[in-house]
């Protein structure tokens, strides 16, 4: 882009053109036999087309770079980067020149470091030039402001400013869901599509959790080799595609302090995604904190600590079950264990026995036993736990599920 005063009351000219990577020569063959009319013409033009490439004959692409002939996009995330140039085209001194860069945002000002900051002078047909860059973080509606100041040969102080607008679009569109575990780790799927219009290599991914987190990038096949993605080693996406990355966030230790409960942590982290378009021009995103609704678990919390996966059919097993109070007063509980009939899963065990006070945010481990009955894969439910202050019943049902298999032996 070029801006020049149309009435020419200044002495020096002000040029801005934004410096971007080069493009392959586009290469548009005619293509006929040499037996048609002209096909000798045709055929001896596209073999002295420059454009044309040496060792695939009517590819679309050249061996040849070519310059860009308009402003082109620019994506957020990337290095905007623009040649400025000032010439005296007169035939005076022109002293105390001071050239300014300021880029305009609809939230902020930024003054872009790279101009002149000490005032110079400029003869006849000399020129100064400088380049600036800026990493674009916002969407929109950006402009360039150049603005020029200088002083004459009669003494007389000059200034002009010149605006070039351009907007920034969109790169990828980043959606992100969040499945909660019941041992408070929480798993973080991220589908990161590119909507730019050509591929794109996707350098780095990366989640930087909250403080209260650590995380595990699942993401790869090998633990030892973190190159190997589950993807494949060619990491491109080509326009529109989707990649899915998945994180599973652990809480730290001093979450549970005292044995607390894990109440109102929903800061998970920020993804930081790196990415190179076909020529090698880098690009980077870093989302906002990622929150997430953490989930209620009413007054108690049942857990299973401990549970074999599979059980001979006839044979008794031992589960561990945590109790969590998670109200904000004392509980009093009492235990009772339902049997259902028919059901593949019977409890064994006293049914009705006191449990004693669980203080607020206090745990409790229970161990029962249970004996299969009917083969495959059984669910444990009917387990009740009574509140005697309240004469309140917190029911928990398909608390797990075991596979229960046929053991010959017993037969």
């Amino acid at each position: 882009m070029e801006a020049r005063d149309r009435e020419k009351e200044h002495l020096l000219a002000l040029k801005v053109m934004r410096l971007t990577k080069p493009t392959l020569m586009p290469f548009s063959p005619i293509l006929c036999e040499e037996s048609d009319l002209h096909g000798d013409l045709l055929s001896q033009q596209v073999r002295d087309d420059i454009s044309k490439p040496g060792n695939l004959p009517n590819f679309i692409f050249g061996d040849l770079l070519t310059l860009p002939q308009n402003f082109g996009n620019i994506f957020l995330g990337e290095t905007f980067s623009s040649y400025i140039s000032v010439n005296n085209d007169s035939s005076q001194v022109c002293r105390e020149i001071i050239v300014k860069a300021d880029l305009q945002t609809s939230s902020q000002r930024l003054a872009l470091s790279g101009v002149n900051a000490q005032p110079i002078k400029l003869g006849p047909d000399e020129s100064m030039d400088d380049v600036i860059h800026h990493e674009v973080k916002e969407l929109g509606t950006h402009i360039l402001v150049c603005a020029v100041s200088y002083t004459t040969q009669a003494g007389e102080k000059m200034y002009f400013r010149k605006f070039f607008k351009f907007q920034v679009l969109k790169p990828l569109d980043v959606k992100t869901k969040f499945y909660n575990a019941e041992s408070d780790e929480v798993y973080l799927e991220a589908q990161i599509q590119n909507i730019t219009p050509g591929p794109i290599y996707m350098e780095h991914v990366s989640l930087e959790p909250s403080p209260q987190y650590t995380t595990t990038q699942l993401n790869t096949l090998d633990e030892k080799d973190k190159a190997t993605l589950v993807f494949g080693k060619v990491n491109y996406l080509k326009p529109m595609d989707t990649r899915q990355y998945l994180y599973c966030l652990t809480p730290k230790a001093e979450l549970y302090k005292d044995n607390k409960v894990l109440k109102g942590v929903t800061s998970i982290g920020k993804l930081d995604i790196v990415w190179r378009t076909n020529l090698g021009e880098r690009g980077r995103l870093q989302t906002s904190q990622l929150q997430r609704v953490a989930p209620g678990y009413g007054d108690i919390r049942l857990t299973v600590e401990s549970i074999p996966a599979s059980v001979p059919l006839e044979n008794t097993f031992n589960m561990v079950c945590r109790v969590t109070n998670c109200c904000e007063r004392t509980m009093d509980l009492t235990l009772v264990l339902e049997n259902r009939i028919p059901s593949g899963i019977l409890w064994c065990g006293i049914s009705g026995r006191q449990l004693g006070k669980l203080p607020s945010s206090e745990s409790i481990d229970l161990p029962l036993t249970l004996i299969t009955t009917a083969p495959g894969l059984q669910t444990v439910s009917g387990l009740r736990l009574t509140d005697t202050f309240l004469k309140r019943t917190y029911e928990h049902d398909e608390i797990a599920q075991i596979f229960v298999y046929n053991n010959e032996a017993n037969v």
